[in-house]
């Protein structure tokens, strides 16, 4: 089973490689940079964008290695009531800009709520996945809006993108600038689910976490399907975009309210020729 424990030597090997980027105290962060697009003789610019999971613990290395890599901004797609709720607020410090663009920007953390919530993530189903990317999809055009214009008007400065696990909502993001640059669906899909390998060394972490929601507690099972990231739900997800919304481009003008020239500026910044 995929969310069974994976060897820590594998891990530690495929963490060292690309498209992972090793920042102290932060997991599974990637660089979405260097893939190649369906438009010919380019690739998707490296150290632009990196994805990953939250920063509250990084450390004095990682903050200089984001420095090195041109990073000077990160884009939290975590609500209020989310950071607030795991002590997780994203620490400042000099060079570095935080901006707050939750998808959800007041979430329901009742008891209910999140029983309901988290039964369709412990489930582990595709079908569950796409009922939650899709409420990410309905409710994240504003959050969205204020990154993909950070890449239209600031193609020198490379930005982090990250949720809580870096997975979700970081992952339909990610989908979504991989699909506009040209990138291949199996591709993303193989980066989806690099999230698997990204994950593992906070594994523990996650799992004492979990353990004080009552809907895991008793099911262990329901709480290590967390760290589900199969390709094929990415690949479902990516029919979704196309069968529900319109594709990309269609919903990044109904839901984001880019123009035609808005996103085919915002292209051409995901873009560098391929050497």
């Amino acid at each position: 089973m995929d969310i069974e424990p994976l060897d820590p030597e594998f891990v530690r090997d495929r963490l060292s490689r690309p498209p992972f980027v090793t920042i102290a105290g932060v997991d599974n962060v990637r660089d979405l940079g260097s893939y190649p697009t369906s438009n010919p003789g380019f690739i998707t610019k490296p150290n632009f964008i990196l994805r990953g999971a939250e920063i509250s613990a990084i450390q004095e290395e990682g903050k200089e290695r984001l420095r090195q890599l041109g990073i000077v901004k990160a884009f939290d797609l975590r609500s209020d009531t989310e950071i607030a709720k795991w002590g997780t607020a994203p620490p400042a410090f000099e060079g570095f800009e935080i901006v707050r663009t939750p998808v959800f920007k007041i979430e329901d953390y009742s008891p209910e709520m999140m029983a309901k919530r988290f039964e369709l993530y412990a489930s582990g189903k595709t079908e569950a996945f796409m009922k939650l990317y899709s409420q990410i999809l309905d409710n994240a055009g504003p959050a969205f809006g204020v990154i993909f214009r950070h890449v239209r008007d600031k193609p020198t400065e490379g930005c982090f993108i990250h949720c809580t696990a870096g997975k979700d909502r970081t992952g339909v993001l990610a989908a979504l600038i991989l699909t506009l640059a040209g990138v291949s669906d199996d591709a993303i899909a193989d980066d989806y689910a690099l999230t698997r390998v990204g994950r593992e060394p906070a594994r523990a972490k996650v799992m004492a976490r979990l353990s004080k929601e009552p809907i895991f507690a008793t099911n262990s099972e329901a709480a290590l399907n967390m760290f589900s990231s199969r390709a094929e739900t990415m690949l479902a997800f990516l029919h979704l975009l196309r069968e529900k919304y319109g594709g990309v481009e269609e919903y990044l003008k109904q839901y984001v309210g880019l123009t035609d020239a808005d996103i085919a500026a915002i292209r051409r910044n995901l873009l560098v020729a391929a050497t």
